[in-house]
C-alpha cells in the first residue's frame, strides 16, 4: 500500500506544478483586446485563438486528473489494511500496582499540645465593651 501512495503522491504533484505552468501560460481576459488592434498575438504558435483552447482544454484536463488524485490519497490515507492478530491496545504494559503507603501516626486530641497562655494581666482574651 505504501507503493500506491507514493505513486499517487508523486503523479499529484507533478499534476500539480503541471496546472501553476499552464495557467501562468495562459493570457488573461484583456488579452485578446490587444489581438484586435494588431498586436501580433494572431501569429503565435497555435493561431490567434488555437492557444487559448489548446492551453485551456490541457488545463482542464490536467485539473480532472488532480481532483482524481486528490481523491486517491483520501482513499489511500483512510483505508490502511487490517493486520490479523492486532489490536488497539497491543504493546501496552500495565501500570506497575502501587504499593500500600504506610499509616502514619496521627495524634489523638488528649495527645494534642494546648496554646499557651496569656500572662497574668494582658488584654488578650477580654472582649471589647
Amino acid at each position: 500500500m505504501d507503493i500506491w501512495l507514493t505513486l499517487i503522491l508523486t503523479l499529484h504533484v507533478l499534476l500539480a506544478l503541471g496546472i501553476i505552468l499552464l495557467v501562468l501560460l495562459q493570457h488573461g481576459k484583456g488579452a485578446d483586446m490587444g489581438a484586435a488592434f494588431g498586436s501580433g498575438s494572431s501569429g503565435s504558435l497555435f493561431g490567434a485563438t488555437g492557444s487559448a483552447n489548446f492551453l485551456s482544454r490541457t488545463t482542464a484536463a490536467l485539473a480532472a486528473l488532480f481532483f482524481v488524485t486528490s481523491l486517491g490519497l483520501a482513499y489511500v490515507a483512510t483505508h490502511k489494511p487490517k493486520q490479523t492478530g492486532s489490536s488497539v491496545m497491543q504493546g501496552v504494559t500495565a501500570p506497575p500496582a502501587a504499593a500500600p503507603v504506610p499509616a502514619q501516626d496521627v495524634p489523638k486530641p488528649a495527645d494534642a499540645p494546648k496554646p499557651a497562655s496569656a500572662p497574668a494581666g494582658s488584654k488578650v482574651n477580654e472582649v471589647p465593651k
